[in-house]
């Protein structure tokens, strides 16, 4: 199994990045910030507009590290990799694959773990903190979910599955509120927003589902995989949806939890945000900081994979997943095993 090297997260709006012999420098104006050892690194995510040298560029290409530009709220900007791992017949499979009715299998089974493990998201809150949620109200929700990833595993076309899939993550979204349990003047979930986000807790749920994908992309393309050819997310230029696919089934156990637990343990408060006059709400650049520090330190936690039964490091996941979806599509395996949590 491969090993989980860190993630250089670069927050300042205003820093440039820049080579020098076996380091990257960080630069704001004339002042150097810090360096950082290229070797101790697996990527590279900035979110900042000032850019990178072409010389660090080619540096990063050659040692296999991920360069990822978001916008300084978690918007997708660019990424940039070196060559193409794997190798020509696995990716002619991914594509062959993708233009039959085979996808719809690994569409099925995604969105299975995605309500799977939603519902356990659920579950495991009902457990641990019954006096302080509508039981009732999650148990209703949990059986729905239940029911409906034995729908979506039946599923004979994409159009129902997507209708399965939207209803049940309505559905889920539906008692979101329910599972913050402090700050509840200041952090509130009515419904899903984006572009903008309206409040907190989906500029949050945005800025960590961007982090997510892009360790998704990064992993798919570790194990010699195309990010942007998917099974159920169509093709659209610049957008990764074999990445968005697959990271679908952990949404709610890497991403949703990780932002429950940062307002439930006032890791971010109110004065972390701004809140602009169109509406919208944006992370703040010492709440951003803040958040990349907690995030790396959640993928470092360690789990038992259910499928693999190895323990791994959370930011190991996607990469087991990517790798399972590998083995799929050269025949190792009967069936693409999703992530199921509990």
């Amino acid at each position: 199994m491969k090993r989980l090297l860190n993630t250089l997260y670069i927050s300042s709006e205003n820093s440039y990045l820049a080579l020098d012999g076996e380091n990257i420098v960080i630069l704001e104006g004339n002042a150097e910030l810090a360096r950082v050892p290229l070797h101790n690194l697996e990527g590279v995510v900035s979110l900042g507009y000032r850019g990178t040298s072409p010389a660090l560029m080619g540096a990063c290409a050659e040692r296999g590290i991920s360069l990822c530009y978001l916008s300084p709220q978690g918007r997708f900007l660019a990424r940039v990799t070196g060559r193409t791992k794997g190798n020509v017949i696995l990716r002619r499979k991914q594509y062959a694959v993708a233009a039959s009715e085979e996808r719809l299998e690994i569409a099925r089974n995604c969105i299975f773990g995605k309500l799977y493990n939603a519902r356990w998201v659920l579950e495991r809150f009902t457990r641990d903190h019954e006096l302080q949620v509508d039981t009732e109200k999650l148990k209703k929700i949990s059986v729905f979910l239940r029911e409906a990833s034995l729908k979506a595993q039946d599923c004979i076309d994409e159009s129902s599955l997507r209708g399965i899939e939207g209803e049940a993550a309505n559905c889920y979204f539906s008692v979101f509120d329910e599972l913050i349990l402090q700050q509840k003047k200041d952090f509130f979930f009515r419904k899903r927003s984006r572009r903008p986000p309206m409040d907190p807790v989906n500029a949050l749920l945005s800025f960590i589902y961007a982090l997510l994908s892009n360790s998704m992309s990064a992993s798919l393309e570790a194990v010699g995989l195309d990010p942007y050819i998917g099974m159920m997310h169509a093709d659209r230029p610049g957008r990764a949806s074999l990445a968005l696919d697959m990271m679908e089934e952990l949404r709610a156990v890497m991403a949703d939890r990780f932002v429950l637990r940062l307002v439930n343990k006032r890791i971010v408060d109110r004065r972390d945000f701004i809140h602009k006059e169109n509406g919208a709400v944006l992370l703040k650049d010492e709440g951003r900081k803040r958040v990349l520090v907690e995030w790396q330190k959640h993928k470092k936690e360690s789990l038992k994979h259910p499928y693999l039964e190895e323990t791994m490091e959370w930011g190991m996941v996607p990469y087991a997943q990517a790798l399972l979806l590998s083995r799929y599509l050269r025949g190792d395996l009967e069936s693409y095993p999703p992530f199921l949590w509990k």
